[in-house]
């Protein structure tokens, strides 16, 4: 638990939203600027363009990518350099010719995927943990993040009829309550952004009345988020006979959609579901059109699907960030794409559907529902990956495989991490040299043995 967190949860609600305000308005400053709406406008305008017109853009920008994270940044250099040694002629301009770049590689010495005229300390560093609970650093120069920020905004504000400059309400993994906190307000108002951070830890059918009225409060005109999150203040809503008027649009993101979800979205918040897909290493990205179809935004990078008809793993090939190039990245993700012309007109090819990033839902003591765990991860754990077993609504198990520079200690941070998020519960640490898979050789990060259909839903719902 970092020092910073812990003097955040320390002060009163109004100064936490004046923090998180303040890290709003930094952000906005990196995320946009005089050049923006002009980015805003030209990725729609290619969103006709002829495939001629895409194949030769994406095979430029391509080429240029590869040239560059051959010759300039050194974990790719180094790679190129003994593949010649050992008497491989085969060529860089080649995308198939390139070896997959796993997640380790990456976590292990993320700066030596940045190019050499880069400064790091100049760059936007993010963390991620993926899929996987592999921690990552990620670093991005200010004309990149705004060159992103400007397709988000075009394709998943505009095509929905909302803009940046609207209130929006996002549910994520940030803590902005203390998770023993039991009453509102369970989020702060970040002015920098427009922003109503809701926690998502938080969420039970006893407090969804506050959630609601905050929301109604505070104007808010589309919510973004985890389904799961948004799922649960859905169900309880209609279960309690609650509504939320004045929401244009749902904007769902880093986990699969279900129908039984979307179905209930839309009738509790009376407005359209729209999935989207991406991630901070920024190499794939999708968002969902009017029809129904999920488009690939090409700009972004270059998706292969290899595995079989059904449902492929996903490698992706960065084209966005040049200046921390991911080529051939197994992303941790899977799914199926798809040739069809979609009736929306747009020429962005679709994905047929993504069946990776599926993590069952933890369930606490007092009925709160977390979906989402992978922010635990996050920041400088010396672990490899990690996933979580729910035993029981009093234990979980963690399984994790640890880095070559582990210590002990650290599991001491990643409880505390833990119980932030789930508040008083046992946790059991499993040391393990791999992560086990599932027969399909797909990686869980939360699994859950709860028995939903007996005495466990039943003390759920006791103490919802």
């Amino acid at each position: 638990m970092s020092a910073a967190y812990t003097l955040y949860k320390l002060l009163p609600p109004p100064a936490r939203s004046l923090a998180a305000s303040l890290r709003g308005h930094y952000l906005n400053r990196w995320r946009y600027g005089n050049e923006t709406d002009s980015l805003v406008n030209a990725a729609l305008k290619r969103e006709l363009w002829s495939e001629r017109d895409w194949d030769e853009w994406r095979s430029e920008r391509l080429k240029f990518v590869l040239h560059r994270a051959a010759t300039q940044v050194p974990f790719y250099r180094r790679q190129w350099a003994k593949r010649r040694e050992s008497g491989d002629r085969s060529s860089w301009e080649v995308l198939e010719n390139w070896d997959v770049l796993e997640k380790e590689a990456i976590r292990v010495d993320p700066l030596a995927f940045v190019a050499d005229d880069c400064n790091p300390s100049r760059m936007f560093h993010d963390h991620t943990s993926g899929t996987t609970g592999t921690s990552l650093s990620l670093y991005i120069k200010k004309e990149t993040v705004r060159e992103w920020y400007s397709l988000f905004e075009a394709r998943s504000r505009e095509w929905y009829g909302v803009s940046r400059h609207d209130r929006w309400a996002i549910f994520g993994g940030q803590l902005v309550a203390p998770v023993h906190q039991t009453k509102p307000p369970f989020w702060v108002w970040n002015s920098g952004l427009n922003q109503l951070y809701m926690s998502s830890y938080h969420l039970t059918a006893r407090n969804t009345p506050a959630y609601i009225d905050a929301i109604e409060k505070h104007g808010i005109r589309y919510l973004l988020g985890y389904p799961s999150s948004i799922y649960a203040l859905a169900s309880d809503a209609i279960r309690l006979g609650k509504r939320i008027s004045g929401l244009v649009v749902v904007i769902l993101n880093a986990e699969p959609v279900y129908k039984f979800q979307r179905d209930v979205i839309e009738t509790a918040f009376g407005c359209p579901v729209r999935e989207t897909y991406g991630m901070a290493e920024v190499v794939a990205a999708a968002g969902e059109c009017e029809i129904g179809r999920l488009h690939q935004w090409p700009e972004v990078g270059i998706i292969e699907a290899t595995g079989d008809d059904e449902t492929s793993d996903f490698i992706c090939t960065g084209l966005l960030n040049a200046d921390m190039p991911l080529v051939r990245y197994r992303v941790g993700d899977s799914g199926r794409l798809s040739s069809i012309k979609c009736e929306c007109g747009r020429t962005l090819p679709v994905i047929d559907n993504i069946s990776g990033r599926t993590d069952d839902t933890l369930f606490t003591k007092d009925g709160r529902r977390v979906g989402r765990m992978d922010p635990v991860f996050k920041g400088d754990l010396p672990i490899k990956e990690a996933q979580i077993v729910q035993e029981s609504l009093s234990r979980i198990t963690v399984n994790y495989v640890p880095a070559a520079d582990f210590e002990d200690s650290a599991l001491g941070d990643l409880r505390g991490r833990i119980l932030e998020r789930l508040g008083d519960i046992d946790i059991d640490f499993t040391r393990m040299s791999m992560i086990p898979r599932t027969s399909r050789g797909k990686f869980r990060a939360v699994i859950s043995k709860l028995d939903l259909r007996s005495e466990d839903a039943e003390a759920i719902g006791e103490r919802q």
